[in-house]
């Protein structure tokens, strides 16, 4: 069975958003939307990415911080109010040493000229009904991203997965966007300024359902191949599987694409002890490469992580390494996934920059065995 370590780690206070009736909300930097490592990275190093930034459903707007103004919204189905849209997503370098996790930098994703990468949605169908706080619709942005995870190239650039349309973004060391790569169909709802926009992915991509995108990303370790993999099924799909891309690195290209099978919902077993749950409960949320089309697949509801060696190919197989059905001390909403060695596997929670009062919570999963290519 493998063994369950948590690492000692403590959340970075971010200013504090201050609402227009004088409250505030205290956030942290929320890194554990995704996790990635190089392998000429130093032992320990990892990668990390924040999302497009906080956001507050309406019941806990209206009810914990007082926004009666809000309250016309309660009707709007998974409607959010996102508190500071225009502070996106930011790049992040950890290392863990021992048994502690420790930041050793963070800085914003930009374009090459300077200008922030917001957490703005594009004007495409489909996307979440998300609001400002004073209830007005937020305004689309053509340079936003919801970013989920991240690939560490060898040249030490990196490839950003966007959830929103969804798209792919490909930085440099320093977080300046050069490229998006888009559904087609999708191109124009991106055009910016200073930023090579590509429509090469499927145009199936945008049938995705709300905050169900692109969510799992990967490279080959000599950098040829990306790995990504969208969240959830497609709206209209069979809920009970997904879809793996495996797509050249340089252009976008599909190279070859798999349907994943997830396991079946009752046997994400926290979560069916909480309440009823469904196909559509289902969760792809990081990858992790160990060899070509051989990845290490995180899958979840939210309470249970189940962490698979998946071979792709013209059948899928599945082998379970680790579930935290077996270790009731993990919590929930289990994002980032990185291989810090054969053995070794850093998981890390998604805590919503702490919207919730939730911390980071890192964990270092060992192996019986080692991961053999």
């Amino acid at each position: 069975m493998a063994r369950l370590q948590r690492l000692s780690w403590i959340d970075i206070p971010l200013a504090p958003v201050v609402f227009p009736n004088g409250r505030q909300l205290n956030v942290s930097l929320g890194l554990g939307s995704g996790l990635s490592r190089r392998a000429s990275d130093p032992p320990g190093i990892v990668h990390a990415v924040t999302d497009r930034g906080p956001n507050i459903f309406i019941s806990q707007a209206v009810e914990e911080f007082g926004l009666a103004h809000l309250d016309h919204l309660r009707g709007v189905r998974d409607a959010k109010v996102m508190a500071t849209p225009d502070l996106g997503p930011s790049l992040a370098t950890l290392r863990v040493t021992g048994d502690a996790v420790e930041l050793l930098g963070a800085f914003p994703l930009t374009d090459t000229n300077g200008e922030r990468l917001s957490g703005r949605p594009p004007d495409l169908p489909g996307r979440e009904p998300l609001f400002d706080l004073a209830g007005n619709p937020l305004t689309p942005g053509v340079f936003g991203a919801d970013v989920e995870a991240l690939a560490a190239m060898p040249d030490g650039s990196f490839v950003l997965a966007d959830e929103y349309a969804p798209s792919l973004l490909v930085a440099d060391a320093g977080g300046r966007v050069s490229a998006r790569w888009a559904p087609v169909g999708a191109d124009a709802a991106y055009a910016h300024s200073g930023v090579a926009v590509r429509a090469v992915l499927p145009e199936r991509a945008l049938r995705r359902r709300p905050n169900r995108g692109l969510e799992a990303l990967c490279a080959s370790a000599d950098g040829r191949w990306l790995y990504a993999g969208l969240q959830s099924a497609l709206a209209g799909k069979d809920a009970g599987s997904t879809e793996i891309w495996k797509l050249d690195a340089a252009t976008g290209a599909m190279a070859a694409a798999w349907s994943y099978p997830f396991d079946a919902p009752q046997s994400f077993r926290r979560d069916a002890a909480r309440r009823a749950v469904s196909a559509g409960d289902l969760k792809v949320c990081e990858f992790a490469w160990v060899d070509e089309d051989r990845l290490l697949v995180l899958e979840r509801i939210a309470h249970t992580t189940k962490i698979h060696l998946t071979t792709l190919g013209s059948t899928i197989t599945k082998t379970l390494l680790f579930t935290s059905d077996d270790h009731p001390e993990m919590g929930p909403d289990m994002e980032g996934m990185a291989l810090l060695s054969p053995d070794q596997i850093l998981l890390a929670c998604d805590n919503d920059f702490g919207v919730e009062g939730a911390a980071t919570e890192f964990w270092r999963v060992t192996l019986d065995a080692p991961l053999t290519r």
